[in-house]
């Protein structure tokens, strides 16, 4: 994908924070490269080049501002909206499957060469998996030298990096600076076993509509809500681990930061657990481009504006988000949440969490299909739907990670017994964090349209809200919890 060199200036020059992350801008004089939005003096066109990446910058010989930290951005909302390949693949790298199964375990997962991947990441990102994954490390581990209580050996483990000597070459090389330099003379207390992170995100960002949402779909034993205070067990590739997130509106436009509490297994799990935990926050979402274009249709518009920047909540396991749907078929959301409390209390992890009510992490889909569907808390027929899910998703023939193509997933779980429109529609919305998803059979949204008094014409107002069909719904569903709310 070409970028537009005019129109990336034009954003330059009038310091566009909607476009950080989006693309980065490197200067030939200085030899660094900024985010659009940076407060140094606009260079001029004939010094600059514009790039997909951080790691394409990197590559390109370029070292990070420290002025306006470029990588400290939310990721492109482009890849979510044009699910590329090459985006598909940059959300499986930021989740750290390059460091534990390298290039050639992205190529598998992706159903390509090890070549043809690498070509194809050049020509739309202008970087490969291996250059991607570094930049990746880079940035975690910036964010945990400058903001976390690990030593500076942690670090570099935690980050993802083989070795110090590898970690410390690294950073001098992306930052022209050393490790401790970057750290500076701050004091550090003492390690408590939490690891205290900030998520970048843009805004505006509806934070307490999402704690709401994820607290009414809170599964007891693994999630629990308080305040303004969201927290859940994570099932990690070296052990479990808990998230505490404190959610809140955040004014915009710009960037700002949701507050993360981590408490690790494993320190190697660190930059699979942010990456699980920006799913959750939809922390990629571009909430000027959504509520420009949905706050100007006719049905939306008042609802964008009461709750500007509301998000979609997404899944840190697709597996798990692919059963709760299932449970959650033709049942209210407070019975789902029974049934799954119970599955949880037969079938989970034990954890022993330091937070009340956490007590398990959610079972596994290897677990989910060895179980008598005779003996699950449902409908047979719902039972026996669970299982040949779960069973689908061990063998591989339904893949939903962030990196599966949509439309083959979705195929995939319409051919399974006792999967439909819905049930898929909802894990593509979720799980897979697709941005346009519209399920015209789901009984809320029809009530919200009914209130509106736009359930007459679907098919013409739904087709008015695309790329961004699943934030309508999402807006459609918060007007529901505003109305009893307000009752």
């Amino acid at each position: 994908m070409e970028l537009d060199t005019e129109a990336c200036y034009r954003a330059v020059s009038s310091r566009d924070r909607r476009f950080d992350g989006v693309f980065y801008t490197a200067v030939r004089t200085t030899g660094i490269y900024c985010r659009p939005s940076c407060p140094a003096r606009t260079p001029a066109l004939a010094n600059v080049s514009f790039h997909r990446s951080a790691a394409a910058a990197q590559a390109a010989g370029y070292r990070a501002c420290k002025r306006c930290l470029p990588d400290a951005t939310p990721g492109s909302p482009e890849w979510d909206v044009a699910a590329t390949a090459a985006g598909r693949a940059m959300r499986l790298i930021a989740d750290g499957v390059v460091d534990r199964e390298g290039v050639d375990g992205l190529a598998r997962r992706m159903g390509y060469t090890p070549r043809h991947l690498n070509r194809l990441l050049l020509a739309e990102v202008g970087a490969g998996p291996l250059a991607l994954a570094r930049a990746r490390r880079a940035q975690t581990a910036r964010v945990l030298i400058e903001t976390s209580e690990l030593g500076l050996a942690d670090v570099a483990f935690a980050a993802g990096f083989a070795s110090v000597r590898q970690f410390n070459d690294t950073v001098r090389e992306v930052y022209a600076a050393t490790p401790s330099q970057l750290r500076g003379h701050r004091s550090r207390a003492a390690g408590s076993g939490v690891m205290h992170l900030r998520l970048a995100v843009r805004t505006p960002y509806a934070g307490a509509a999402l704690l709401r949402f994820l607290a009414d779909h809170a599964v007891p034993g693994v999630e629990v809500a308080e305040g303004t205070t969201y927290a859940r067990t994570l099932d990690l590739p070296h052990g479990p681990a808990v998230v505490e997130l404190e959610l809140s509106d955040l004014a915009g436009p710009g960037t700002a930061f949701v507050p993360a509490a981590f408490r690790l297994t494993d320190l190697r799990d660190t930059g699979a657990a942010v990456e699980r935990v920006r799913r959750i926050l939809d922390a990629d979402c571009d909430p000027v481009a959504v509520g420009q274009h949905l706050g100007a249709d006719p049905v939306l518009g008042g609802l964008v504006a009461a709750t500007p920047g509301l998000r979609v909540p997404g899944a840190p396991d697709g597996a798990e988000l692919a059963v709760r749907t299932i449970v959650g078929q033709q049942v209210s959301v407070a019975g789902a949440r029974t049934v799954l409390g119970r599955l949880v209390a037969a079938h989970g992890v034990p954890f022993a969490s330091e937070i009340d009510g956490l007590t398990h992490v959610f079972p596994a889909a290897e677990t989910i299909a060895g179980i008598d569907p005779e003996a699950l808390p449902m409908p047979r027929s719902r039972g026996r739907a669970l299982n040949t899910m779960a069973a689908a998703i061990v063998s591989g023939e339904v893949a939903l990670d962030r990196g599966a193509d949509r439309d083959a997933v979705r195929d995939a779980l319409l051919a399974l017994p006792g999967i439909g429109p819905w049930t898929a529609g909802y894990i593509a919305l979720r799980a897979l964090g697709h941005p346009d998803v519209f399920l015209p059979s789901d009984v809320g949204l029809r009530r919200a349209l009914n209130r509106l008094g736009a359930d007459s014409d679907l098919d013409t107002a739904e087709a008015a809200w695309r790329p961004w069909r699943s934030y309508a719904s999402l807006y459609l569903w918060n007007s529901l919890d505003q109305a009893v709310e307000a009752a």
